[in-house]
């Protein structure tokens, strides 16, 4: 048996300090689907992220059975922005559009995807499965730190954050990103962790 370990393996992608910091994030391959709207409040949001462990368990159980490869499924993780980056708020989210993601060790392909779309299917009957696609994604020169605490106290973080790129002499570039370390349904709020990546590039 192969044990896969993306903690140690990409521990500088998911593992921050609480201060921002400079990463370059190479292409990665991700399960992904997109929707728009609140997140706390939208029906379509819990759907996706059920769609996305409901189709990544099915994947680690089948890869692990037929290849003999193991692996921990890795944390949700969203992109997020509004038309007009500059006008983007964590107070104000009813106009968000985002991406759920979650990254997926080189053990899995897109021949793998199909099956366990299939199967993911059969048993959980979720629509939401069949809007999930699997595609590669890089970003490249990013700014990021953890946020320990409710998603509601984000901002003075987001603000560090951009103020350290600036500091860099770089610019924002591309969408607000986080990466969920904690389950939130199980984690009290004051003890979530999140991982805010900022991408950017030289002014």
């Amino acid at each position: 048996m192969t044990r896969l370990d993306w903690k140690k393996d990409w521990k500088a992608l998911y593992f921050p300090p609480a201060a921002p910091v400079t990463v370059d994030v190479p292409l990665l391959n991700f399960l992904m689907i997109d929707g728009r709207g609140d997140p706390n409040t939208s029906p379509v949001y819990q759907e996706a992220v059920e769609a996305l462990f409901s189709l990544s368990y099915t994947l680690k159980f089948a890869i692990k059975k037929a290849e003999g490869v193991d692996y921990s499924v890795l944390p949700a993780e969203g992109l997020w922005w509004v038309e007009d980056m500059s006008l983007f708020t964590t107070t104000d989210k009813s106009g968000w559009d985002w991406t759920m993601m979650i990254a997926q060790p080189e053990p899995v392909t897109a021949e793998w995807v199909e099956k366990a779309r299939a199967e993911a299917l059969k048993k959980k009957g979720l629509e939401a499965i069949r809007r999930v696609r699997f595609e590669p994604f890089a970003e490249g020169l990013a700014a990021q730190l953890t946020h320990t605490g409710p998603f509601a106290e984000e901002g003075p973080n987001v603000a560090r954050l951009h103020a350290y790129i600036e500091s860099q002499g770089c610019l924002l570039s591309g969408k607000h990103h986080e990466i969920y370390l904690s389950d939130f349904r199980r984690t009290a709020p004051e003890r979530l962790k999140t991982v805010i990546r900022q991408p950017m590039r030289k002014a």
